[in-house]
């Protein structure tokens, strides 16, 4: 995306310690799509994807609870909606 918008000039001003987290960022990313379809590969679909979905809830809580972010009704709406549907397909 940086070099499809022209922005690569602002490459050089990124420091040490971000370019460690972002690489860091990749590696977890990459990995837990490994885990991801591994688990695909030895559990069943409708079993394994429920508790992928969970993640979008427990980042929302965990960025409430530890990062302070401020949540709205509308955020909240569709976490509770997330939740819920995760619920219906775990059932």
């Amino acid at each position: 995306m940086v070099f499809l918008t022209r922005a690569q000039s602002g490459i050089g001003e990124i420091s040490r310690r971000s370019w460690l987290f972002l690489i860091l960022s990749g590696l977890a990313t990459g990995a837990s799509w490994l885990f991801y379809y591994r688990a695909l590969q030895l559990g069943e679909a409708s079993k394994v994807v429920p508790i992928d979905k969970l993640s979008v809830v427990i980042t929302f809580v965990l960025a409430v609870v530890f990062l302070h972010e401020q949540w709205t009704v509308k955020s909240l709406a569709g976490c509770l909606l997330i939740g819920a549907g995760t619920l219906l397909m775990a059932l």
